[in-house]
């Protein structure tokens, strides 16, 4: 194997663990929770709508379902690396604000143990971001004016490792470890307009390590030029192995409060199945439950409720053989809605994405391109805060023979 690969590799490895100490988003919304929640998915998923649990194929790296591993090509190592351009609107008392991140999503890595029947991918994911500034006024019932201003930053950053077994000719079983590491930074503020009546400032700063698993199943079967893929995943409740809060009253800087092993993950499953007809017309439908009403928080089991995700997703191209590069295209369009996990607002999130793949000579190497478009609203109240985003993204799909055998 040519040593620069692995050269490339190492570079574009420290390159994204880099650039996730910059922030991801900013979105008003992640300062609920452990932030703005990433569901892990390569591009050409994200172009569907986000379906993953019931994918299988031999063209895209699915950290998602750690079960789809042993649907690559026996003889291939695939390597994805993906950045994204995100622009945000929102809307709160005082006006609109506009705002544009640019960040490197994630890198995966993927490549056979066994022939067919035991496969590896290894990446850095994010987990969470976090990313807001934004202020709201309001008064007192007794006439007093005054701001409160909220802003944040950091996230969770995750490095895993999953494995997959074909059991027999029509089951895949697989699962991922991963280690979770990062911080946030959270400053609420309210001043009064008067300079006779005193305001407050408090930071909340939250670090955490901790290991969890991922387990995933698919059963596929093909007959014709039609193959059927059942998928599910699951992650049980997990306590983080380390975490350490802190909470300090900015204006005086007395400490307020110090918590250790208080915060959880949430029990985690899914389901999901697709149909694809001869490599050229996929369909995939998505369901994902998030059991956050249940899982600790501040040592609590009332601060947040359950996030529950539907997507549905369509990927057409004419003819992958054909020596027409327009016929070998990918052509995708999904949408997806998913409840808020933040119990204090109503936030649901409505997205809709459109995306193509582009081939290139170089045979398996795939470059995607996806728009994201993420509408949450269905909000009341004084507080609450409308929000438009505008994603771009585009990852770069590499496939190479490595694992074989040459002749002399």
């Amino acid at each position: 194997m040519n040593y620069k690969r692995y050269i490339v590799i190492a570079v574009a490895t420290m390159m994204v663990v880099g650039a996730w100490a910059q922030n991801a988003t900013s979105s008003p919304s992640s300062r609920f929770g452990y932030g703005e929640l990433n569901d892990n998915l390569p591009g050409a998923y994200r172009a569907m709508g986000g379906v993953g649990t019931g994918m299988r194929s031999n063209k895209a790296i699915n950290p998602s379902q750690p079960a789809s591993y042993t649907g690559g090509d026996s003889l291939t190592f695939m390597f994805d690396i993906a950045g994204s351009f995100l622009y945000t609107n929102y809307g709160d008392m005082n006006g609109q604000r506009n705002r544009l991140n640019g960040n490197l999503e994630y890198i995966t890595m993927q490549f056979p143990l066994w022939k067919r029947y035991v496969a590896m991918s290894v990446g850095v994911t994010p987990y969470s971001a976090v990313g807001y500034n934004f202020a709201l006024s309001d008064s007192t019932t007794s006439g007093h004016q005054f701001t409160k201003t909220y802003s944040g930053e950091g996230g969770f950053t995750q490095v895993y490792g999953g494995l997959s077994v074909n059991i027999c000719d029509w089951v895949a079983l697989g699962a991922n470890v991963y280690y979770m590491f990062g911080d946030m930074t959270k400053i609420r503020s309210q001043y009064f307009t008067e300079s006779d009546v005193k305001g407050a400032s408090q930071k909340d700063y939250l670090r955490v390590n901790s290991l969890r698993v991922r387990y995933g199943l698919q059963l596929f079967h093909t007959f014709g030029k039609h193959t059927v893929v059942l998928g599910g995943v699951f992650e049980n409740k997990q306590r983080f192995s380390r975490s350490e809060y802190l909470q300090l009253e900015t204006t005086t800087n007395d400490t307020v409060s110090v918590m250790s092993n208080c915060f959880e993950m949430p029990m985690t499953y899914g389901a999901g199945v697709s149909y694809n007809y001869a490599d050229r017309l996929t369909v995939g439908l998505d369901y994902q439950s998030q059991d956050w009403s249940n899982t600790l928080y501040f040592d609590a089991t009332s601060k947040l409720r359950n996030r529950d995700r539907w997507s549905v997703g369509v990927e057409y191209r004419n003819d992958p053989t054909s020596r027409k590069y327009v016929d070998r295209m990918c052509w995708r369009l999904g949408a997806n809605y998913t409840t808020s996990y933040a119990m204090s607002q109503s936030m649901p999130e409505f997205g809709v994405a459109a995306g193509l793949g582009l081939p290139l000579r170089t045979i398996g190497t795939v470059i995607n391109a996806t728009v994201e478009y993420v509408h949450r609203g269905a909000m009341s109240g004084k507080d609450q805060l409308s929000e438009n985003s505008l994603r771009l993204v585009v990852n770069a799909s590499i496939a190479e023979h490595w694992f074989f055998k040459r002749k002399l």
